[in-house]
């Protein structure tokens, strides 16, 4: 069973930021997709940002231009930069790999997945 940890989580004001990891087998973040993903409470889970496994990078619309996804491959970890932290922002937020021959930010083209880490913004 692939196994993927996410950290980083945390409580904010809004306009902070924080930084997620998700820390990976191997060789997961040189050779498959990655994404992240959010759930609010009631809400369904969504899809954040997306890194293929050559580097191009889709980010959902409400975040584009205040987060940042990458990945280190000699670390094994994918990250997820978040900057200008708003309250809509707060979410458990999940680490996704799969196959990278179905790269898309959707939840169900995703098998493997983190356990989360929770991210609360204060207004």
């Amino acid at each position: 069973q692939l196994q993927l940890v996410e950290s980083g989580g945390g409580s904010v004001q809004a306009g902070g930021s924080l930084t997620l990891s998700c820390a990976a087998p191997g060789y997961i973040v040189s050779t498959y997709c990655m994404a992240w993903f959010r759930q609010a409470p009631g809400k369904e889970r969504e899809g954040v940002a997306i890194i293929e496994r050559l580097g191009n990078i889709t980010y959902a619309d409400s975040v584009k231009g205040r987060f940042t996804i990458s990945k280190d491959n000699a670390k094994n970890t994918l990250y997820l930069q978040m900057t200008s932290l708003k309250p809509q922002d707060t979410a458990m937020y999940y680490c996704a790999a799969d196959s990278p021959w179905v790269c898309a930010l959707l939840v169900d083209r995703f098998r493997y997945w983190g356990q989360g880490t929770q991210v609360t913004v204060s207004s």
